[in-house]
């Protein structure tokens, strides 16, 4: 996708002016991007940082529909089981089915009757009948460590998964077949704008150190929780209430969860669960007004307080802690604000507004983005004066250089389902441009090993000499830039003392 010199021709290319220019390499940019080439327009894409770094790649890897809103916006809740049934259908090697367990408690809320019934419709809206009722002792069968008082049973219910970077690299890679041009790493500096419209961006390329413009008669602002700061550029009023929600990544023997599982927590009722995770089990999630910067969020010590304690309550024989972690991630939803007195409470519907030929996207969800991406379409045509064609959403294609082939001698990275083959081919073709790029976004191995994978980073120096061409300099960089970053951004949280 991102061969050699591809950097340079993406300044060449947008030399003359685009149709579209999409600020923002996020799930609902690339989204957007991809329904616009996929329509036959000429776009460019641009992302201040690498692709997928703001809440595309700290999500909770889930394709879901939100069960939880099914009573408060059961029209979202539909949308979002169908989108998964389709994303399972087009993207199986990355959108996998995903069995959820809810265990039912005697004297606790919800009750059987009133889970039985919502399943049911959350199946009901996906044309499906998935979900199923497992006594107290099969249910035991399949989470053994699971507290057992007063526990009457539970229901097992369908869902999906996926690694939430390399679905936005997939979306990227199939708007790139569609003739987009997309780069990392280059940040919109200012809006250009002819005859009192907005009319392209002034940005600059944060590797090369090179300003240029890139007109267009279309730009879309799809930069998630940033999107306030670009609409300040075309007097937008503020709309968002950025929210964090925050996980922890456990080794599987410490948290021993063969099947994903959802349970209200013990303090507020909120849902919180644990999923099994390429070898691992994450769990989560926290649900925090963020005030803090945009740029570096992380776990905060009462989020890991929280979370243990719901852990400590359904996994009481367990005694996990949060050292027992091979990291920590959190990421800031975009939510729209409406004055909710909780944060939980704020809808996850997503809201498009154009001002003075600017689109906006914000809100939504990982599983909705193509819906949305084709309603940003339909702004787009209608402000090109051009008819939108209202046709089947844009394909998701195979990579035409996909990860190495699998042989049975390849070498496992740790004890991760990653293999040492398939790193050449990423960092040959897949835009990396930092080290964190490869260990936090290509592949997640500075999630799944100990310590960022510190032990792994001497033999991944020369992968990254012979394909990036790093000198002995750069790698001491890069590899002090990553370990900052992990320590500060990932590394386990213990809760803090209480006052």
């Amino acid at each position: 996708m991102w061969a050699e010199g591809w950097r340079n021709r993406f300044q060449q290319a947008c030399r003359d002016r685009v149709d579209v220019l999409v600020i923002g390499g996020g799930i609902t940019g690339a989204g957007v991007a991809l329904e616009a080439a996929h329509a036959g327009l000429s776009v460019a894409l641009i992302e201040q940082r690498d692709f997928a770094s703001g809440a595309s790649s700290w999500s909770s890897k889930l394709v879901h529909g939100g069960l939880r809103y099914l009573a408060s916006d059961w029209r979202l809740t539909r949308e979002s089981v169908r989108e998964r049934e389709r994303l399972l259908r087009d993207a199986p090697d990355l959108v996998s089915p995903l069995a959820f367990m809810l265990p039912v408690y005697r004297g606790a809320s919800p009750g059987h009757a009133k889970l039985r019934v919502g399943l049911a419709a959350y199946d009901g809206l996906a044309g499906r009948r998935d979900a199923h009722y497992l006594r107290r002792d099969e249910f035991r069968r399949h989470m053994p460590y699971l507290a057992a008082e007063r526990l009457r049973g539970g229901f097992v219910y369908r869902d999906a998964l996926t690694d939430d970077a390399r679905l936005v690299l997939r979306v990227l890679g199939s708007a790139i077949q569609h003739g987009a041009r997309a780069a990392n790493y280059v940040e919109a500096q200012t809006l250009l704008w002819a005859e009192n419209r907005v009319a392209g961006a002034r940005v600059l390329d944060h590797v090369t150190g090179d300003y240029f413009d890139i007109p267009a008669r279309c730009v879309v602002n799809a930069t998630g929780a940033w999107s306030d700061r670009i609409r300040a550029g075309v007097g937008g009023s503020e709309s968002l209430r950025p929210l964090r929600g925050s996980h922890f990544v456990f080794p599987f023997h410490v948290l021993p969860v063969a099947r994903a599982i959802s349970f209200p927590h013990p303090d507020d009722r909120r849902p919180v669960f644990a999923i099994p995770w390429r070898g691992a089990a994450i769990f989560g999630t926290t649900d925090l007004d963020h005030v803090e910067p945009l740029d570096s969020p992380r776990m905060a010590a009462v989020e890991s307080e929280y979370l243990l304690a719901a852990l400590h309550r359904y996994f009481p024989t367990l005694g996990i802690r949060g050292r027992q972690a091979l990291s920590s991630f959190a990421g800031v939803r975009p939510v729209i604000g409406s004055g909710a007195a909780r944060a939980s409470d704020e809808s996850r519907e997503s809201a498009i507004v154009s001002e003075q030929g600017l689109i906006s996207v914000t809100g939504g969800k990982l599983t909705t983005f193509r819906p949305v991406a084709r309603q940003v379409r339909e702004r787009i045509a209608a402000a090109l004066g051009r008819p939108d064609d209202d046709g089947a959403p844009a394909p998701l294609t195979v990579p035409r250089r996909a990860i190495a082939p699998r042989c049975r001698t390849d070498e496992r990275i740790g004890a991760t389902d990653y293999r040492w083959a398939d790193l050449p081919c990423i960092l040959a073709d897949e835009a990396v441009v930092h080290l964190d790029d490869l260990m936090l976004r290509r592949t997640r191995l500075g999630l799944l090993l100990a310590e960022g994978g510190r032990d792994v980073l001497d033999r991944i120096a020369p992968l990254c000499r012979d394909a990036l061409g790093w000198d002995a300099e750069r790698w001491r960089t890069e590899r002090a830039r990553y370990e900052w970053i992990w320590q500060h951004s990932h590394a386990p949280i213990e809760p803090g003392p209480r006052s």
